[in-house]
């Protein structure tokens, strides 16, 4: 029995019914070199094999009595594996437009809670003859990072190697040989449950065995709310003497953002897009204007949400504002699943014309909201997460939605951009070369927008994720990222040629 974390039971604490708080991923198979083509039978038995690498995949919540104290995470009597790993096909002509339909229609469900919180699907007659497989896991058991980890329990450096080694201290006893080879023949469906040599899942928490919980969690609730508020007294100080040291390039704070029409209550269907950008384009702009690839990422989305709001007749008057997930896992967690995040704030400048001058504001910005990060190490997001009670955070969630709280208050933020780096190596499943990875984040009440974007070998991926009613032109909103990577490319020209950009139109 393992409880979950502060942190880690609030992505399960503040899901409404409108709040889906779950990431997923969207990989692209090319079965070309695959000996007898990549069918959904094979999938699944590669799935059954790597399910016992990943704990968490067999193990279900169980919350404990009056929400006192944090869900825990046991072993799933009951676990099916058919109950996770589905089966679809797409219209043709199977391209990116059908498939991202069906994504948005897989990211509108909530998990079954009752069952361990993952789901995979499969999805066959895409185009070309490539294959999907669509996974879907609770941000309760992983952050991004993890999410990444996580994939290469499933992924192959080779078409025919095996896992890399992954969460080695919680790995429970590999198949035995036979049991391998037996799993990896043939194309007959096998519908035994994925099940490791000596594990048998241990029975469910009693009633009373909740309610002793629940009830010896009050005073550590009382301690940790303590320790939060000193916390959260300490940043607060320490920001403040922070912005008024360097006044000139202090962050944004919450709820200082303007409110957008894609700023507002949100429904519980999603649309998805996805695009790809060249890699190498946004190195080359990093290098010429200044700035790292995140840098980069977030003056692409500032000048792409540009076009979303000139094409809304929108001008909001001060710039929009990005909450930027950071990973604050040391080395000695880096095989741990779970969140270790905090967010930070960070300006798009939105308000500035010149592609350039954007880029090295937001470089700006971001570099205050990585000093902030790394002073306080996402102390007081996990000290609050501690302390409030399950049952009161859930609550909470429920009456932002019920009551539409954000038709009426500002935005604690008006977009989420989180930027998750990913292998330079060719990867396999189940033999098939891996094409391109696009992930898809969750959305919250009064933030209707998610931009999370992967890097896989030369490619960046990215994955938007927008409420049904508040972005309905989502798919011109993921063109427009190709435009505002267009034009930093063009930025970087003019200044190898010197010329300034409201000259962008003269011949050099």
């Amino acid at each position: 029995m393992i409880r979950l974390s502060g942190l880690d039971a609030a992505f399960l604490a503040m899901e409404s019914p409108t709040t889906h708080l779950h990431i997923m991923g969207v990989l692209i198979l090319d079965p070309t070199d695959v000996p007898g083509g990549l069918t959904y039978p094979r999938i699944r038995r590669l799935i059954a094999d790597r399910v016992p690498l990943v704990p968490p995949f067999r193990q279900r919540l169980v919350d404990m009595a009056f929400g006192l104290q944090h869900p825990v995470l046991v072993d799933d009597p009951e676990f099916d594996l058919d109950a996770h790993v589905r089966r679809h096909s797409i219209p043709s002509p199977g391209g990116r437009a059908e498939l991202d339909a069906l994504v948005a229609d897989v990211a509108s469900r909530p998990l079954d809670r009752h069952r361990p919180l993952w789901e995979i699907h499969v999805v066959e007659d895409l185009e070309h003859g490539r294959v999907a497989v669509v996974a879907k896991v609770h941000h309760a058991i992983i952050d991004g990072l993890a999410g990444a980890e996580v994939l290469g329990a499933f992924l192959d450096l080779t078409p025919d190697s095996g896992p890399r080694p992954l969460f080695s201290a919680e790995r429970p006893p590999r198949r035995s040989n036979a049991a391998s080879q037996q799993g990896s023949t043939g194309d007959s469906d096998v519908q035994d449950r994925p099940a490791t040599p000596g594990w048998s899942p241990a029975s469910l928490p009693g009633e009373m065995e909740q309610i002793r919980s629940a009830l010896g969690a009050i005073p550590g609730q009382v301690e940790a709310v303590g320790r939060s508020l000193a916390t959260t007294f300490q940043a607060v100080l320490a920001r403040s003497e922070r912005n008024h040291e360097h006044r000139s390039t202090s962050s944004p704070s919450p709820f200082d953002a303007p409110t957008t029409s894609f700023n507002r209550a949100i429904s519980a269907r999603r649309r998805v897009a996805t695009v790809d950008l060249p890699l190498g384009d946004l190195r080359r702009v990093g290098e010429s204007l200044g700035g790292t690839i995140n840098d980069v990422v977030l003056a692409v989305v500032a000048g792409a949400l540009r076009d979303l709001l000139a094409s809304r007749d929108e001008e909001p008057e001060t710039s929009l504002v990005a909450m930027v997930p950071v990973s604050v896992r040391t080395q000695d967690e880096g095989d741990r699943l779970g969140n270790r995040v905090t967010g930070t704030l960070v300006s798009l400048a939105t308000g500035v014309i010149d592609p350039a001058t954007r880029l090295q504001q937001i470089r700006v910005s971001a570099g205050v909201a990585k000093e902030q990060a790394r002073t306080s190490g996402g102390e007081v997001l996990a000290a609050w997460a501690d302390a409030v009670a399950p049952g009161v955070a859930n609550q909470f969630a429920r009456l932002l939605s019920g009551l539409r709280v954000f038709d009426h208050v500002r935005p604690p933020c008006n977009v989420v951009v989180s930027n998750v780096p990913g292998p330079d190596v060719p990867l396999y499943l189940a033999g098939a070369r891996l094409v391109s990875v696009h992930p898809v984040g969750p959305i919250a009440e009064g933030v209707g927008l998610n931009i999370t974007v992967f890097t896989y070998a030369d490619t960046v991926h990215i994955g938007v994720n927008g409420c049904w009613d508040l972005v309905p032109d989502i798919a011109t909103l993921a063109t427009s990222f190709e435009r505002a990577l267009a034009d930093l490319v063009a930025a970087s020209a003019r200044k190898a040629r010197k010329v300034p950009w409201w000259h962008a139109e003269l011949p050099a």
